[in-house]
């Protein structure tokens, strides 16, 4: 076997050499360009934590404190203007993570977007399984709803954010919200959320070379969801919910190369046939892990976020609700 491979090798030896002459190059490049798409997005992150006040401290919850990271734009609001408030909750499949998973995105979104981000470290499974991490999550906003005028935000432009776990409990949240007669929301933002607990949706990690699994994702369930009946409950599975009607406008952001992506659209077509105003974002070539720190992806929020807020008042300081210049995300 060894000798047919020489053989082979010293056949066609000239068109190997030529073939490497060929795509060296080309590979070359392609590596060259997404280390620079990478510095430039530590180069944006870094200069948002830069110009930011940021402080840690405690809110009261129903199980206990809840552990917060707030983020304010260093620059003093002018006088008699409030800021946007977005409620950001952290990854980790419902058992890990912290509030630092959520800084990358929290600080770009204080900084480019102009606004308050309140970071929530929720309640983690399998310590504190379900209904714990929703109810901290409404615990919070509740929390921010009647400290408005301190943090001097803007509770007409009030927003909840988050990926993977995250992202479910901002879904959940705005359920909440509406279901307990609660401030209105302005916008939801869902990165890559994990959204039902049958996993019927669930894509092939192999195929799509996804850095999450099946495995992975039942693993966090049984832990956050110890009793079968749970499953199906709506603020535990927002994809089984049939009521959507009066939530939020909503972004939705999935990665390629993410089993949880077929889910996320199906969600995204859900809130669209319930007429809520939905914009969906699938970015070629990304894992799960990555999307959150995805530069596209976070200039992306930031500009839905300016859009909203300007459909829903006219900006009476003169900003300039500029877009950044995006690259194109692949259709769905």
């Amino acid at each position: 076997m060894t000798e047919l491979v020489i053989a082979i090798v010293q056949t066609y030896r000239t068109v190997l050499l030529d073939y490497m002459c060929l795509f060296a190059p080309l590979l070359c490049r392609t590596i060259r360009l997404i280390l620079g798409q990478v510095a430039s997005a530590r180069a944006h992150i870094m200069q948002a934590s830069h110009s930011l006040d940021i402080r840690n401290f405690f809110v009261p919850g129903p199980l206990g404190r809840i552990p917060v990271r707030l983020y304010q734009p260093a620059q003093a609001a002018a006088k008699g203007e409030q800021r946007a408030l977005v409620m950001y909750f952290h990854g980790g499949g419902f058992t890990s993570g912290s509030l630092d998973d959520a800084d990358a995105p929290a600080s770009f979104i204080a900084h480019h977007g102009q606004a308050v981000v309140l970071s929530v470290g929720y309640a983690l499974a399998p310590a504190k399984p379900f209904p714990a991490a929703p109810e901290d999550a409404f615990a919070a906003a509740s929390w921010a709803c009647k400290h408005a005028d301190e943090l001097n935000v803007d509770l007409d432009r009030m927003v909840v954010a988050g990926d993977d776990a995250g992202g479910s409990l901002a879904a959940s949240l705005t359920l909440m919200t509406r279901d307990r007669c609660g401030k209105p929301l302005a916008a939801q933002v869902l990165i890559s959320p994990m959204l039902d607990p049958s996993m019927r949706l669930l894509g092939d990690a192999g195929r799509l070379q996804s850095d999450l699994t099946a495995e992975t994702c039942a693993a966090s369930y049984r832990q956050y969801l110890p009793q079968t009946m749970q499953r199906l409950h709506p603020y535990a599975a927002p994809l089984e919910v049939s009521r959507l009607a009066g939530l939020p406008p909503a972004f939705i952001a999935t990665a390629e190369r993410d089993v949880l992506c077929p889910e996320a659209e199906k969600y995204a077509s859900s809130l669209i046939r319930a007429g809520v105003p939905t914009q969906v974002s699938r970015f070629a070539g990304i894992t799960h892990g990555a999307l959150r720190t995805h530069l596209p992806l976070l200039k992306e929020i930031v500009n839905f976020l300016r859009c909203r807020f300007a459909s829903l008042q006219r900006d009476e300081s003169g900003h300039d609700f500029m877009p950044f210049k995006l690259h194109p995300s692949t259709p769905f």
